[in-house]
């Protein structure tokens, strides 16, 4: 058995014996050394990173040569150490790759609270605490499903061109071998990194519950569609044996299985589920209850997109360190961008609108990530939260309530990303992992780049929207799986109904009818308010200090009769 450790395309091989003589070792010891020594590499070659000497930056090129001829990580790696481990050792993967996913891995978990946080900060006050419950709840079931058999179904090595097989049914043999996802990674550490994004895409999608869907439906409805809609999708974007893949379209982190994906079904469970009471009246003409709830789902969904898009490298390399360079700069844009839109109509500056088109540029930024350059993304930013704000009005022209705009941001935001995608891949950016080669799009004459990215889009929006509208509608049938609460609950608010637990306790035990008719105007109890007293149920009475003005502070409390 040999290693052959590539130094340049012009065919400059090393190779090592797992027993090498002395003299070779010592050949190697030194040629290494004077390599680092001197800060001299012979150019022409763009070597193998896991094999690759670090050199001192020999300063060809303003960017540090061409990534197209040369792996430019290897002014960063330290292959040294290889010389004194195994020959089993230098096949595995490195520490740093290791330790980056792992940290990957975290990082996107930190967006399913973010999804319940934004999504709870636009809801009203009584379904706040329901939005951040389902999120988490649906994450967790959706990690069970990845263990269970969706990792199989999506990334198995024998998968098919629509979806996998079994093979890896309960993480059966996932372990040290190298994922389908890169070479560089083992199975395990490629599957928990991939279940994150299943849980997310969920969490996503069953923010169009809000307001008049129950739990329990929602809830088996995830496991429902991670298995039958999220996992081929993936499979065919993502699986080398996978449709989209072979076919040649480009999704770095999400476009279609994660974006429109959840998007189309957003649309599809709101459609399902029908208006909520009063939608086209003023009792539904709200804002956002709390905006300090949507800049916190901001920032984790901010910082969790750097796991998101880097992550999305498999490895620690320059092609990551682009796209998290990508994915600030077009969520900055975007955010500017919709906060722009909105003052024009105003006069004055939104933090929801803000926050708004954050997500909205990171969304677009997704599919791209790993493929354009940062002048790109400002494109990516601009475009993408421009498109999917004048995207809000597309529920009114469909008659369909999507409470919390989740079409217009993930299924328009993904689309318009695939599409800037065909437009800007350019293959020095793809190469800066040293081993990945497109053709481009558009900016390269690659034409045909378009039609793959129309494709891809549409057959997975398409995909998810029949097959999410056929799940719900024979989930309605079955009984206790009614999808939608009844007006009485409706009314009541999620949060009591299903949850049994409010998002502010004090307010919502000690609500009095004056709050009802300025804040819950057009429920039941707003409606007639003489048939209460003048608190509800719960209430917990206050002290009036001024009943007790004579008292010193150290004196027990008498009470008046």
């Amino acid at each position: 058995m040999s290693l052959s450790l590539p130094l340049s395309r012009s065919a400059t091989f090393l190779t090592l014996s797992h027993h090498p003589s002395l003299s070779t070792l010592a050949f190697l010891f030194l040629y290494h050394s004077s390599q680092v020594r001197t800060g001299v590499m012979a150019m022409g070659g763009d070597g193998d990173a896991r094999g690759a000497t670090q050199l001192k930056y020999n300063g060809t090129g303003a960017t540090g040569a061409n990534p197209l001829d040369m792996d430019v990580n290897i002014w960063y790696e330290w292959p040294l150490q290889y010389l004194e481990r195994p020959q089993a050792d230098i096949l595995r993967p490195q520490p740093g790759d290791i330790a980056w996913m792992l940290s990957a891995t975290a990082l996107v978990l930190l967006m399913v609270p973010g999804v319940g946080f934004f999504y709870s900060g636009l809801a009203r006050r009584k379904s706040a605490l329901s939005l951040i419950w389902l999120s988490v709840m649906s994450a967790a079931v959706t990690t069970f499903q990845w263990f269970f058999w969706g990792f199989s179904l999506t990334f198995s090595h024998t998968a098919g061109p629509f979806i996998g097989d079994l093979a890896n049914f309960g993480f059966r043999d996932v372990l040290a071998r190298p994922s389908v996802g890169s070479a560089h990674l083992p199975d395990m550490l490629f599957a928990v990194y991939q279940g994150m994004f299943s849980a997310l895409t969920v969490a996503l999608a069953t923010g169009a519950v809000a307001e008049r869907g129950r739990m329990l439906p929602c809830i088996i409805f995830t496991f429902v569609w991670a298995t039958v809609v999220y996992d081929p999708i993936a499979c065919w974007t993502w699986n080398p044996s996978g449709w989209s893949n072979k076919m040649g379209g480009l999704d770095f982190a999400g476009g279609t299985p994660v974006h429109i994906a959840s998007g189309s079904a957003a649309l599809a469970y709101s459609m399902m589920l029908g208006k909520r009471s009063g939608h086209g009246t003023h009792e539904l003409n709200y804002r956002p209850h709390n905006a300090t709830h949507i800049v916190t789902g901001t920032v984790f969904l901010w910082v969790g997109w750097f796991g998101f898009n880097a992550g999305s490298a498999l490895s620690a390399n320059l092609r990551g360190v682009m796209a998290a360079v990508v994915t600030n700069l077009a969520a900055c844009v975007g955010g500017m961008t919709w906060c722009l839109l909105d003052y024009r109509l105003e006069r004055k500056f939104s933090t929801v609108g803000f926050c708004s088109g954050v997500v909205a540029g990171l969304v677009c930024i997704t599919p791209g990530s790993g493929y354009v350059p940062p002048w790109a993304a400002v494109i990516f930013g601009a475009v993408g939260a421009a498109g999917s704000n004048y995207a809000t009005k597309v529920k009114f022209l469909l008659g369909i309530d999507d409470a919390l705009d989740i079409f217009a941001v993930h299924g328009i935001g993904g689309l318009i990303g695939n599409i800037c995608t065909a437009f800007f891949a350019t293959p020095s950016i793809a190469a800066l992992d040293g081993y990945s080669h497109i053709k481009g799009g558009w900016v390269e004459r690659h034409w045909a780049q378009m039609g793959y990215q129309l494709a891809d889009s549409i057959c997975g929006g398409l995909y998810s929207f029949v097959v999410t509208c056929i799940i719900l509608f024979l989930m309605n049938l079955i009984p206790g799986l009614r999808l939608r609460v009844d007006s009485d609950a409706e009314v009541q608010g999620i949060d009591d109904a299903e949850i049994g637990e409010f998002a502010y306790d004090y307010v919502e035990l000690t609500r009095e009818v004056v709050s009802d008719i300025d804040n819950e105007s057009g429920s039941r109890y707003s409606a007639d308010p003489t048939a209460f007293h003048h608190y509800e149920k719960n209430h917990i009475p206050m002290i009036d200090a001024r009943m007790f003005g004579g008292q010193p502070a150290h004196a027990p409390v008498t009470f008046p009769q």
